[in-house]
Parts: C-alpha cells; structure tokens; sequence
C-alpha cells in the first residue's frame, strides 16, 4: 500500500484524541496517510554540543549545563521563574520560565540539564526566554524534525503523535516510483524514506531522504508533461529545454550534431522571396532557430516551441518565416498580441516586410468596426485572408478559419492558458485530436529553470545574439533630487534632433501615494523643463484611435517626447528614440524596466536609460537598481528577477510553491529536476516502445 493510500482516521493513531484530531484537520491532517506525509520543514540538529559562549556565531545554542540556582521576579500572578545556569566553560546564562514555574520542581540546582535555544545579552545577562529543556540522561545528541503547526499543537507533541503513526502503519509502505527508476537512480524504498524523514541519525541522512522525495514529486510532473506532450504531439520535448537545440522525432535530443553544423532544411518559395528583398543577414541564431521550426512544420506532428529572446533580438522576423512556410503549404496562420498597440505594430511590420510576398494580411482587434470585422470574418471563413494579427478577439466565437494551421501568441506570459487554448481549438484537426501548431514568444527571457518546469512541455528556441550595429544602451542610476542633471542630458539629445521617453508609474495623482505621475509630469515637461520641444501623452484610458495618433506622431518624429505609463513597455519601436528616463524605478519590477529599457537602442544611434530611484529604497529595490545598472543582457536579468521574486510569482502563481509541489523548488532543485526529466522521458520512450 502506498502512504496516501492509508485512509485510517489520524483520530485513531496513539495521542490522538478528539480535540487533537480537531487540530490536526486545520491543518488539512485527516488520515493516517495524512500524517505520514508531513514533511518536517527543517530539522533541528542537535548531535553538534555548542557552549553559552557561542551565542553570537549559532542561531541557537545546543548546551549541556548545569542549574545553580532558582531566581523570581515580578509578584502576584506575573511572578516569574529564572533558571541559572553555568556550563562547563564556566560561562552562565538565564533560562526565563515565563508560564513554566513547574519547571522548578523538575529541574532543582546541581540538575545536569540539555538545553537548545536562542540566547542574547540583556540586562547585562546571557539570557533566553525561548528554549528547550531535559533532564541531560534524556537527551541523547540527535536530529529532531520540525513540523509546520497549528495553534493549540507544540512542536514535541507532533513528534510523539508521528512517531507513534510511524510505529503503527509505517511498515510496508510501497514505493510509488517505478522499481526500475527507484533502483537505477539508487533511491531507498518509500519505508525508508518515511522513517529517515521523521526520524534521521544525521543531517547527511535527512537531506538524502528529503532530495529522494523531490526527485519523486518532479519525476512524477516530468513524467505528466511528456506523457501530454506525446498525446498531442506524437513525441517528446527536448531532455534540455534549456537550450536552443530541439528534441529529434522519437523525443531524444540531438545526438551531439550541433544545429549549426548539420545541412539547413530547405527554404520555402515564400521565405526564399522574403530573405531575399531584406537588407541585411539572419543572425546564426535566426538562422538556427528558423531551421529548427521548419523542421518541426515539416516533420508531419504537432509542433509546441517557445521562442525567446532579447528585446530587438529578431523574433518577430522568424515568427513571420515560420507563417510564410505555412502559408506555402495552404496553411493560415493567427498572429495573437496582449494589446492593440502592439497587434497593430506587428500589422504594419507584416504589410511593409510581406507586402511583395502576395501574402493577404488582415487585421482584427475588438475596436474593428462592424462593417469591416464582417468582411474579415467572412474572408477568414472562406480562406481568402492567410495571415491574421490582432488581439485576443482572434479566438472569440464569432471567428472560424477554414484551416488555421500555426497560431502566434506574441507576449505569452499575458495570456492565460485557457485563452491559448481557445485558438488552438479553431483549427481544423481540433476535433480530431491533432492540435494547431503553436509559437509561442517570449521578449522577457524566461529561466532555464521556468523552461523546465512551467514549460517543460515545449521545445524551447533561444535567439541570444543582437542584429549587427545595434550598441549597448548605457544605464545610469539618479537619486530623486538629481533629476535636473538627467533633463540636462535628454535636452542634449532633443538637441541633435532624437528623442525621449518619460514613464511614470501613475496615471494621475494619488494623495495616498506620494510618487509623480504621467498626467502631472506631461504638463511640466512639456511647460516647464522642455516647452521648445513637443510631448504628448499616452496611457491605457486613453481611447485607442487617440493612442494610435500618439504613437504614429511620436514615430514620425513630430513628436519629441513621449510621457507614458508602462503601456510603452512593449510595441513601440522608434530607432530615433535614444533617451529612456524611467521615474520612481523602483516601482517597477526587472522585467518592466529591463523591456522600457528595450524600447530605445532599436537603430544604430546610442542610447540611454536613467533609473530614477528614490532615498528609501528596499533591500529588494536596490538589489533591481544594481542589476540593471551591471547588464543589459535580459537573460542574467531574468535569473536574478527568480532569485529576488522566486519561482511563483513569475510563474504566475504567487504562493511559495507552484505546480502543486510539496517539497521540490525547481530554482534550489535544478540538477534533481533535470536528472527527474530525463528518467521520465526514458521511461516514457520505452513504454512507447512497447506498446
């Protein structure tokens, strides 16, 4: 029987009465079971004797002493005891009972006592009010779990009661990992782990036990993505989708041929035409790219690929090969954005980059007028449109698409799944099971970690390089108060005919908040700091016709400054636009600034970004400030938003675990999670074998 199989009552476990069972169920504790699989939290190893005079070096102090004598302070019912104690360096502290006076009768001076706590001077006294205590024959050196708990329940009464739960139902306990797996990865039998968890002779034991039950809760998730990826896809994701190589049609990955050393699939008449009329070269990770995805389109199954990339790094281009190659085969293709602004750039891109293709482009958003939303549906139905942009009313009810074969999701971490799978379910094999091919892109590099684990169900593609001439944005960080210095330098460059963003967090001004917004700082920069020059302003309750004239004014260069919110932060792209100024940076995360940063340096013109901060900024805040003023290299960027946010806020899912993970942390357990996902995807292949 497996240990979450053990439906007994915890009720009926040795120490468990009804008040108990009460508690234990606040915890979500019903069962045996139950109990078995509370993991401890860390463990409190006490095999390692420390002195009193240690105190400030360890957390807590594991000492053998002695009581000496017995001290009260206070009267009436706040009379309060006072151990003293000495050890045997000689060094005294005080053990302050508050509500324990019983502890006198138990422990009289010349007791030999064991005593862990946490100690500090006070009162010109080594003391701690915080401590365990036994008499020094009971307490053998050992390692103690420590259990998540609920008021009403101490830490040694938990113990006893999965002490007494382990004595009782721990034998037999069967391994949920497949034997072969369990054996070859060298992993002890599920018993073993339970008792080593509850009940370890060593640190080095318990940690052992604990990395086991990781590996089982990401072998287990792995073994789950692979077994979706082969359902809808016919194979395997990449073993490493960490890197920009692909997985090969039976779900290996390549064997050693690096992308660029073997022969490029052949390009279709449509991308042949389109490279042919660009002025200038892919880059050797467009081209790698490119070639990946069109041997996915060729290969005859089901292709799922997460593109990503720097900001300006090209992917744009590659998306629009991969629907040339489509549309070569008879295929149309949605092109999905997270906002008007952006769907409408990609539209333009699309017309000037495809226009001698003979590519029939349309473009649909939810502001199309009804007129020319029924003649776009109606030539999406009938397949006279072969390439659609916009935005998530591409998946409305009212759209079909007489063979929609790649949908491009532009942005994927603002779409949610279920809107990703709306689209996919417009092509014409969805009811048939055979899945829309997807691109999904991603301009915020995400993680190797993410890549593995929130989607670890798709091959991942990796442009790092920039296109040529295009030069390092320099960053400078501007303490509030020194912004004069920093509108001295955008007016250099207003000067030399560029341009310049302002972005605010605020819409308008907020009493309750004391930050500067866009509505307030429009009027002063463009009265006050820079009157020769034109700004306008732009934000999301603006209505989007007046938005679309702000931003083709500031793109024309009429305009020489942009105020704006982080509605700027993607879809803008003005090579002449060389000054980033972002106000109140701490006030937005690594991503936000790292992307507002992108929207300048789009053309060979220098440019900067200056990070206004302000004085009282957070551990956390200046830990952002010091990464984006090191590098501008999105990747670093996007490793170190993990380490400050952790995995679940970036992930979307904002608790301290994601995935439904109990124990494993994909970030800490990196090597376990690739060592689970390539056990897994080996298990998966031969019961493919097989069947």
């Amino acid at each position: 029987m497996r240990v979450r199989e053990i439906q007994v009552p915890a009720s009926r476990v040795r120490g468990v009465g009804p008040a108990t069972a009460k508690l234990l169920a606040n915890l979500g504790i019903l069962t045996v079971g139950d109990l078995l699989s509370w993991w401890p939290r860390e463990w409190d190893d006490r095999t390692v004797r420390t002195f009193f005079s240690s105190w400030s070096e360890s957390a807590k102090i594991n000492v053998l002493a002695k009581v000496t004598a017995h001290e009260w302070f206070g009267y009436g019912r706040m009379k309060t005891l006072k151990l003293i104690v000495e050890d045997a360096e000689g060094t005294e502290a005080e053990l302050v009972c508050f509500n324990r006076p019983f502890l006198e009768r138990l422990y009289p001076p010349e007791t030999e006592i064991a005593v862990n706590g946490r100690f500090q001077p006070k009162y010109g006294r080594l003391q701690s009010s915080a401590f365990d205590i036994e008499a020094a024959e009971d307490a053998p050196a050992k390692v103690l779990p420590v259990y998540s708990l609920t008021a009403g329940i101490a830490q040694t009464q938990m113990r006893k009661i999965i002490a007494a739960a382990l004595e009782e139902y721990g034998r037999g306990i069967d391994s949920e990992l497949p034997e072969k797996v369990r054996k070859s990865e060298g992993l002890p039998e599920k018993a073993a782990i339970l008792r080593t968890m509850h009940a370890p002779a060593s640190m080095q034991e318990a940690e052992a036990a604990r990395d086991a039950l990781i590996f089982e809760e990401l072998f287990f998730f792995q073994y789950a993505v692979g077994k979706g990826s082969l359902k809808r896809r016919g194979r395997l994701p990449a073993v490493d989708s960490g890197s920009a190589e692909t997985g090969s049609e039976d779900g290996k990955p390549n064997s050693g041929e690096a992308a660029g050393a073997r022969e490029e699939a052949p390009l279709s008449p449509l991308q042949k035409h389109l490279l042919e009329r660009i002025p200038f070269s892919l880059t050797p990770d467009q081209r790698s790219v490119a070639d990946e995805i069109n041997r996915d389109l060729d290969s005859g199954l089901t292709m799922a690929r997460l593109l990503q990339g720097d900001v300006g790094s090209g992917k744009t281009l590659i998306a629009f090969l991969a629907c040339l190659r489509v549309i070569d085969s008879g295929g149309q293709c949605a092109f999905l954005a997270p906002t008007e602004l952006l769907a409408r750039q990609h539209a333009e891109n699309a017309a000037r980059l495809l226009e001698s293709t003979g590519v029939r482009i349309a473009f649909l958003t939810g502001n199309v007028k009804a007129e020319g939303r029924t003649n776009v549906l109606s030539r999406l139905a009938s397949g006279e449109i072969d390439l659609v942009i916009g935005t998530h009313a591409l998946f409305s009810e009212s759209v079909k698409y007489r063979n929609l074969a790649l949908a491009v999701v532009d942005e994927q971490h603002r779409f949610g799944v279920l809107q990703r799978s709306a689209i996919l379910a417009k092509g014409p094999g969805a009811a048939a099971g055979k899945e829309t091919h997807l691109i999904m892109m991603s301009a915020t590099p995400i993680p190797r970690t993410l890549a593995l684990s929130v989607f670890g169900d798709l091959d991942v593609s990796v442009i790092k390089t920039m296109p040529p001439g295009r030069k390092p944005i320099v960053t400078h960080l501007a303490r509030q108060g020194n912004e004069q210095k920093v509108y001295d330098f955008v007016r250099r460059e207003l000067s030399l005919g560029h341009q310049a963003y302002f972005v605010y967090p605020l819409i308008d001004q907020n009493d309750a908040l004391d930050l500067k917004s866009a509505e307030r700082m429009h009027e002063r920069l463009s009265r006050e700091v820079f009157p020769e020059y034109g700004a306008e302003l732009i934000h999301s309750r603006i209505p989007e016709d007046e938005q679309r004239r702000i931003m083709e004014s500031f793109r024309l260069g009429k305009t020489g400054i942009l105020v704006a919110t982080s509605l700027v932060e993607v879809g803008v792209d003005v090579a002449n636009a060389t000054c980033m100024v972002i106000e109140h940076a701490e006030r937005f995360g690594l991503s936000a600034l790292h992307q507002l940063r992108g929207r300048v340096g789009r053309g060979d013109l220098q440019s900067w970004c200056f990070l206004v901060y302000s004085g009282n900024l957070t551990e956390e805040g200046k830990a952002r400030m010091k990464i984006m003023h090191e590098t501008t290299d999105g990747f670093r960027i996007a490793e170190e938003d993990l380490v400050i946010r952790g995995p679940g806020e970036i992930a979307g899912i904002k608790q301290s675990g994601y995935a439904g993970f109990d124990l494993a942390d994909p970030v800490r357990d990196m090597k376990i999670l690739e060592k689970a996902r390539a056990a897994a995807f080996a298990l998966l292949l031969e019961e493919n074998r097989v069947s």
